[in-house]
């Protein structure tokens, strides 16, 4: 085993721009009031993380329209235009991946992403090849931060939270694999992660 400490990341906000907003800015002409409104009208974030855990768009459709008839095409148009809820890499993460692969760090992802939705979008980015292993949430039925998830990477990984370096954009995920024994990194920007790597001698 490589004396080098595994490195942990989180996908979405970290390096991949994903967000809601981005599709549903769209779909509201740019009114950001009237689209925060909606978002937490159906409670988007904890109905997303049921796909997340598992659920198919088809069924999380059919079941947040139900209680929300009168917001059926927009929850929709998330399932049918989901790819437009991402709009892209963030280079400068992609960047600082790449420096690390290069120094060859252990590389693992640890994702909330539903599997139907994130296979459709795996092969549009190479980076994610450089990955060692990547645990998706939709594929294991377990999503951050249950503390299980993070215990199913470290098992398929073959290591001990103490080796692992885990980074990501939520404060929430952060503190469990703090009290899990994970070092950690809370994500808010490539020039911060810079930082913190460098400051931790690892780039």
């Amino acid at each position: 085993m490589s004396d080098k400490p595994v490195i942990i990341f989180d996908f979405g906000g970290v390096l991949i721009d994903w967000n809601p907003r981005n599709l549903y800015r769209k779909l509201f002409d740019g009114d950001d009031a009237a689209m925060e409104a909606f978002l937490d009208e159906v409670d988007f974030y904890a109905w997303n993380h049921q796909q997340d855990l598992g659920r198919s768009f088809a069924e999380g459709v059919i079941d947040l329209s139900r209680q929300y008839p009168h917001r059926a095409e927009l929850i929709a148009a998330y399932a049918d235009r989901w790819e437009e809820s991402i709009s892209g890499p963030i280079p400068e993460s992609v960047a600082i991946l790449q420096a690390l692969n290069l120094q060859g760090y252990p590389l693992y992802g640890l994702t909330n992403w539903a599997a139907e939705t994130f296979y459709r979008i795996r092969p549009d980015y190479v980076f994610l090849d450089w990955f060692d292993d990547i645990v998706v949430s939709g594929d294991v039925g377990l999503a951050k931060p249950d503390p299980a998830i993070y215990e199913h990477l470290l098992a398929r990984a073959g290591t001990e939270a103490g080796r692992c370096l885990f980074i990501d954009d939520s404060p929430v995920n952060v503190e469990v694999a703090k009290g899990l024994g994970f070092t950690t990194i809370h994500y808010q920007s490539p020039e911060q992660l810079g930082d913190e790597l460098t400051k931790r001698a690892l780039l």
